[in-house]
């Protein structure tokens, strides 16, 4: 498929190019020091991640580990409440640690493993990447710092307990406004001390060039299983697929089975409390191009062209920027990046929770909400939602901020 100029049929072979591009996003904007360890992480994934026995171990421990493939659910009483469209979930919920997040962290420590390193190191948001980072270094035997912000570590109490019962270090970030961005920023300058000993196991299709890609690569599972399941399950494409994106891991993996087809794809991006500038963090809907922790994409900026603050109800999408890709796919119009705020997300939350017993993470309500939204301007047709992940970890928060609706 042709689409603006870009011949989908061989996207893969040219996207990123070989600088790490995704058109004029992507790339590597860092140290000297650490572009060398960046170059050496490169080039062990396109010779060792390439290579059978690396394939053969990584499908084994999905299929024996994770739990892969996880299942499509059609939701027929949330459909029937909404009209004639179908609304169906690809539950990377059911995944292991319960997000998608395990796909690439077992990718990662795997690549550690064989590069001989003896650490990973990470950030988090929602806590999801650092469970499923801290998992995937327990099961390889490697050594595991998690930075976290204060805000997310006292909103993500559960995900906090799980890492350090797996054996990680958290380690609390309290400047700035203390949540992803100052996380990213923390796991980053321990990295250029480490690197040697260490690798850092980006947790979304952000950072310099290789993560972007390679990110995108281990996530593209789901996106590969979810489109064979669809047609098996229904005998045709999905009309629409939907996703929500902070940094766009799922997105990015999800999108990727479908980039070729003749299906609408939409990113749902958090409006949180409004349009004002720190109320939420739609960055592709509001932000402009800009260089942040090593790549260039479209970002949220202050007054003074710095990372602006940003909010969402959700830890895993409070992010000023989104992965070169969905920048670069935004640009020639192939996804669609809208938006939902904080209340439609606690809406499907619970809506989804009544109606199908299936409780989501707030981060994957967002790309519930826009499936309800969608399903009632559509009439008629399929949506297939990427549900990310479980809401357990949510629960006492919601609670507290929303009470039991």
């Amino acid at each position: 498929m042709n689409f603006n100029g870009i011949d989908f049929d061989t996207y893969f072979k040219n996207y990123p190019d070989a600088n790490g591009y995704f058109g004029k996003y992507g790339g590597s904007y860092i140290p000297n020091d650490l572009q060398k360890a960046m170059n050496e992480i490169t080039e062990a994934y396109f010779t060792i991640c390439k290579s059978s026995k690396f394939v053969s171990e990584l499908r084994r421990i999905r299929k024996e580990f994770q739990g892969r493939p996880t299942p499509i659910s059609h939701l027929e009483r949330l459909s029937s409440s909404l009209g004639n469209v179908q609304l169906y979930v690809k539950r990377e919920d059911l995944n292991h640690t319960g997000a998608h997040k395990l796909n690439h962290c077992m990718g990662e420590a795997l690549l550690a493993k064989y590069m001989g390193k003896k650490k990973v190191i990470a950030e988090t948001g929602a806590g999801q990447h650092g469970v499923a980072l801290a998992t995937a270094a327990a099961y390889f035997g490697l050594q595991c710092d998690i930075y976290m912000g204060s805000v997310d570590i006292k909103k993500q109490a559960p995900n906090v307990a799980r890492m350090k019962i797996l054996g990680a270090n958290v380690v609390e970030v309290t400047h700035g406004l203390a949540t992803l961005k100052e996380a990213v920023d923390a796991a980053f300058e321990a990295y250029t001390k480490e690197y040697k000993d260490a690798i850092y196991c980006i947790g979304s299709v952000v950072g310099p060039h290789p993560f972007p890609m390679m990110v995108r690569d281990f996530q593209s599972v789901v996106g590969i299983e979810a489109r064979e399941q669809f047609i098996e399950m229904t005998g045709e494409l999905p009309d629409a697929i939907v996703a929500c994106v902070g940094g766009g891991s799922n997105a990015a993996g999800f999108f990727s089975g479908f980039l070729n087809d003749p299906v609408d794809i939409y990113g749902v991006e958090p409006l949180g409390r409004g349009e004002k500038l720190g109320d939420h963090a739609a960055s592709l809907t509001y932000g402009s191009e800009g260089v942040m922790h090593g790549f260039n994409s479209i970002m949220l900026k202050d007054s003074n062209g710095e990372p602006a603050p940003v909010y969402s109800v959700a830890s895993g999408l409070d992010y000023p920027s989104s992965g070169p890709e969905h920048a670069f796919l935004h640009d020639i119009g192939r996804v669609k990046y809208d938006v939902v705020n904080d209340e439609q997300t606690i809406d499907a939350f619970y809506a989804l929770s009544r109606l199908e017993g299936i409780i989501p993470a707030i981060e994957s309500a967002h790309a519930v909400a826009y499936g309800v939204k969608l399903a009632q301007k559509m009439g008629k047709g399929s949506v297939l939602i990427n549900l990310s992940g479980r809401g357990d970890k949510d629960m006492d928060y919601i609670i507290e901020k929303y009470g039991i609706r």
